[in-house]
Order: C-alpha cells, then structure tokens, then sequence
C-alpha cells in the first residue's frame, strides 16, 4: 500500500500548494470591496469597478465554485447600475428643478473642487458651482438657488441609491460564500 506524500517538517510547501496564492486573492479582494465602498461615497475613487473587481477576485480565490461566473456577472450588472445612478444622478437632480446646463456643469465643477475640502466640500460643493453656475449665466438669484438646491438633492438621493446597490453587491457575494 502506498502512502501519500507529506510536506517537509523544514516549511517548505508541497509542489502544488496555492494557499498563499489563495490567500492574496482573499486579502486584494477584500480591500477592493472595502475601497469600492468608500469610492461610491467618494468620487475621486472608482467605487463601482473596485467592487467589481473585489467579487471577481474572491472569486478566483476560491476557484469559482462558490462564487461562479454567474455571480460575478450579477456584480457587473449592479456595478453598472451603480456607475450609471452616479452619472445620472446630479444632472436629473439639477435638471428636474429647473436648471440649465450650466448649472449642470457648475455642479460637476463643485463637486471636483469639493474633494479638496474634505467631507463638506464633497456634499456642498456640487450645489454651490450648480448656484453659482447658473448665477453667472442668469443673475436671477431665485433660479439659481432653486438649480442648486436640485443638485444637491440629486447627490444625495444618488449617494442613498448608490450605497443601497453597493451593499447589495456585498451581500450577494456574501451570499454565493455561504450559501
């Protein structure tokens, strides 16, 4: 009766042992997730591609048993749907209280220059270029408050609605590892 092989007692590992491998793709894909749950808050990070980049690397980490093809692509979908609330968000915000395109773009210019004030830049920045944008096209003070305040509704319902598909993201990952 043959016996099957033993790894050395000195550390070395078997020939064909991927614990470390496996390991690395576990720990990469889990600060993607943690990063791409910052970056949907954050705009200066791609939040909706590290998530999808996260899911695919657990995935890879276990083989795609678990985590199959299949639920990879579901986090595509929702890393999508993710990107596409963040585009979409802050201009059909602007747009459905009456803003202009400059007011459009003023949000989008806010918001850049918002990342350099930290938190409060980041959620007022975007209505503050909307205002001052759509001020400086039309001095009608009324409208232009009115383009700002839509910009700021739409960053916050957008951010609601993007956190929302985030951790729906996470979970059906959670899920294709437990399940």
């Amino acid at each position: 009766m043959r016996q099957g092989r033993r790894a050395p007692l000195d550390g070395a590992r078997a020939p064909g042992d991927h614990r470390p491998v496996t390991i690395l793709l576990y720990v990469l894909g889990a600060a993607a997730l943690l990063a791409g749950l910052a970056g949907v808050v954050l705009p200066a990070i791609p939040g909706s591609a590290l998530l999808v980049a996260g899911a695919l690397l657990v995935a890879w980490a276990e083989g795609f048993t678990r985590v199959s093809g299949f639920t990879v692509g579901v986090c595509a979908v929702l890393g999508l749907a993710i990107w596409m609330v963040d585009l979409a968000a802050g201009v059909l915000g602007a747009r459905a209280f009456g803003a202009s395109r400059w007011a459009v773009i003023g949000s989008s210019v806010g918001l850049v220059a918002g990342l350099f004030l930290g938190l409060p830049g980041i959620v007022l920045g975007p209505a503050v270029g909307a205002l001052v944008f759509e001020y400086a096209r039309d001095p009608n003070f009324e409208r232009a408050l009115k383009a700002g305040a839509g910009a700021f509704v739409g960053f916050v319902l957008g951010s609601a609605v993007k956190v929302a598909l985030s951790f729906v993201l996470v979970g059906v990952l959670l899920l294709a590892l437990v399940l």
